[in-house]
This record gives C-alpha cells, sequence and structure tokens, in this order.
C-alpha cells in the first residue's frame, strides 16, 4: 500500500533534483486537480469581470468548440442543465453581447448559437496568459512527447465524458 510519503514522491519531477517515479494514477489525479483549479481560476476571473456565471463561461466554451453549429438542446444535454437554466444562460451571454442565436433552416423553430466575433477578442485578451503558459509548457516537450500528450488528454476527454453524474 502506498503511504503519504510515496504518493509525494511520485508527484515529484525533474524540478524537484530526484529522479522522476512512474506516473502513478495519484501523480496524474494531484496534477489535473492542479490544473483545473488553475484553470477554473482564470475562468471565474473571466465570468466575474464581465457579471457571468461560470456556467456561462462552459457554455461559450461549448459553443467555440463545437464542431457543428451549437443548439440550445445540444448545449443542455453538453451541460447537463434542465432547459430552463439553458435558456436563462443563453439569454444572458446573448444580452451581454457573447453569443447571437440565429435561424438558418426552414423550420423556423431551429435555433443555432454562435460566439459573437465581438466577444472573442475579449476572451483572446483574458485568456493570453493561458495561451502563453501552454507555449511556454509546451517548449519543453518534443513533438513526439507532445502528439502522446495530446492524445492521452483527448482519451482521457472522450472516457469523462462517458460518464453519468449520480442523481442524473
Amino acid at each position: 500500500m502506498a503511504t503519504a510519503n510515496d504518493r509525494r514522491e511520485d508527484a515529484r519531477g525533474p524540478e524537484s533534483g530526484a529522479p522522476a517515479a512512474p506516473a502513478g494514477l495519484h501523480a496524474f489525479a494531484v496534477q489535473l486537480r492542479r490544473m483545473n483549479g488553475e484553470i477554473n481560476r482564470l475562468v471565474h476571473g473571466f465570468a466575474a469581470e464581465r457579471g457571468l456565471h461560470a456556467t456561462d463561461v462552459q457554455a461559450l466554451a461549448a459553443i467555440l468548440d463545437s464542431e457543428e453549429p451549437m443548439t440550445p438542446k445540444r448545449l443542455r444535454e453538453h451541460l447537463g442543465l434542465t432547459s430552463g437554466a439553458v435558456t436563462a444562460c443563453v439569454d444572458r451571454l446573448e444580452r451581454a453581447g457573447h453569443i447571437r442565436r440565429v435561424r438558418e433552416s426552414a423550420d423556423r423553430r431551429v435555433v443555432h448559437l454562435y460566439y459573437a466575433s465581438e466577444a472573442r477578442s475579449a476572451a483572446r485578451a483574458h485568456f493570453r496568459p493561458l495561451a502563453e503558459a501552454t507555449r511556454a509548457a509546451r517548449a519543453r516537450f518534443t513533438e513526439d512527447e507532445l502528439s502522446v500528450a495530446l492524445r492521452f488528454l483527448t482519451a482521457l476527454s472522450e472516457e469523462l465524458s462517458g460518464i453519468t453524474p449520480h442523481g442524473r
């Protein structure tokens, strides 16, 4: 059984002066929590500066990252919210100028959500330090290492997307 000291040593890397231990599950958990915490800190700052909820920023990210035009229904499914909560979120984002609702088909009931271009520049400016940190971290690895890291992050995202939180 691993002790707390073993777990700490497992998380240490080359910058600590000690040889890196095999990447155990605990080490991954610690680093993923730390990274998540730092990203959440930036997200919450962005939300607070613009009078948005953290969920609104998650919605913006979903709209931005979607490979096809986002609909309120798909956004609801992605965020795991009720229809009413998504409507309130979309209303807030539209009022704040972050998104546009567009009816693009003959079926007027179909609404697509787009990230407003003016709002994108504000988001880029706020998250520029995150992009710069990512660039600096990437520079410490070879292309082959980055390819493996990206494959891992993609696989982890796929695994996480299949988990249904309790109570839903």
